[in-house]
């Protein structure tokens, strides 16, 4: 049976085949604006972190060049010093006053150890030496120089297949150990330092730990903290490694660092 449809109802049909229409091109222009509003907020972001990550580099690359220069002015001034120094005791002459003479072989020590220092200092600091290194080498010759100055025995275990970073990455990474090393040594007094490199299929595993006083974790991560471990904080993130720490009041302190496979290559 047919159901006639008087005026007013194509009205309303009318009315509401607009009312879709509008409603529909509203849902449409907002899904727009709001994909338009999320890309830019992307964008922002994206352009936030790329900031970041560029002062980050900036400041690496001006701290690396500073070390650079410190450790050519090491090399060419005070360690030609030294040289001197040690060749003009050389060239005394025995003397017949034991005392004295004594003390001209001490000098003598105290000069080649201090050249010997210097030169260790000097290719810690320098960014092509490390690099030329590698991370491996560059972290087992920095540990040689810690047991050699007697502070505290130091160790490197490396598992799994061994291979080589971009060279940003493995100076980066190597830093980090530098700061570790240092921060252990100057507050903690450990009797020994250990560094353990594995090479494994998701990424580099390295985990550096002492036997030192360790420390009160909320400490040293608070904002008003020292820059100690935000700096290897902020190098880690700038790679996209995560690091964590894992200390406490006398029971050693433990920083844990993980740099995956798709992160390895070059930048």
């Amino acid at each position: 049976m047919l159901i006639a449809i008087t005026e007013a109802g194509w009205y309303l049909i009318g009315a509401s085949a607009l009312f879709l229409l509008v409603f529909t091109v509203f849902l449409l222009f907002y899904y727009k604006v709001q994909i338009r509003q999320n890309n830019y907020m992307l964008k922002e972001e994206q352009m936030r972190f790329e900031y970041q990550e560029q002062l980050l580099k900036t400041q690496l690359e001006i701290q690396e060049q500073t070390l650079k220069t410190i450790s050519q002015e090491i090399h060419d001034n005070i360690g030609q010093a030294l040289t001197l120094a040690k060749l003009n005791l050389n060239t005394m002459l025995p003397v017949e006053d034991d005392l004295l003479e004594q003390k001209i072989i001490n000098s003598k020590e105290l000069v080649s150890k201090a050249i010997t220092d210097l030169r260790d200092l000097s290719h810690s600091l320098d960014t092509d030496y490390v690099q030329e290194m590698g991370l491996q080498r560059a972290i087992e010759y920095e540990l040689e120089r810690i047991q050699k100055t007697g502070a505290a025995s130091a160790v490197l275990e490396v598992d799994g297949n061994a291979y080589r970073l971009s060279k940003q990455k493995e100076l980066i990474l190597f830093r980090i150990t530098q700061e570790a090393f240092t921060n252990s040594i100057k507050h903690a007094e450990p009797k020994s330092i250990r560094v353990n490199m594995n090479y494994t299929a998701e990424g580099l595993i390295m985990v550096i730990s002492d036997d030192g006083k360790g420390m009160d974790l909320l400490e040293v991560t608070a904002p008003n903290a020292g820059v100690g471990t935000r700096n290897m904080q902020s190098r880690a993130d700038m790679i996209g490694a995560s690091i964590s720490f894992n200390s406490s009041p006398g029971n050693g302190t433990s920083i844990n660092i993980f740099l995956p496979h798709e992160n390895n290559k070059d930048a």
